[in-house]
């Protein structure tokens, strides 16, 4: 692995726990899925909403880089179910630390190597 083209990326963990009122969906506490690296990793038996999962993918590749410390994205880590009715909640923890080669993430370049 070249270390000139070295990043870090923390792996995630996203579980579903109870928010302040009752659930309408079909969220069960506990169930929760990985995300390392770019992938979604979903062990068995586990479910997971697709309107939920719409909400929080967006969320996640800022969750897994490094943050100012001043940045609402590194304190704010329960997402609520899109559903207004239902009290589910999500929370994205940060698990472990990667580290990745950029060419073997992409073919385009890095800036400067062209």
């Amino acid at each position: 692995m070249n270390r000139d083209d070295i990043f870090t990326l923390y792996d995630l963990k996203v579980e579903v726990i109870q928010g302040d009122k009752d659930m309408v969906c079909k969220h069960n506490v506990g169930d929760y899925f990985l995300v390392i690296g770019e992938d979604l990793v979903f062990p068995e038996n586990n479910r997971f909403s697709m309107y939920s999962l719409a909400a929080i993918l967006p969320l996640l590749p800022a969750k897994q880089r490094e943050l100012h410390k001043n940045d609402w994205m590194l304190s704010d880590s329960v997402i609520a179910c899109p559903d207004p009715h239902c009290g589910g909640r999500f929370k994205i923890t940060r698990i472990d630390k990667r580290e990745f080669s950029h060419n073997d993430c992409t073919i385009v370049p890095i800036k400067g190597d062209e």
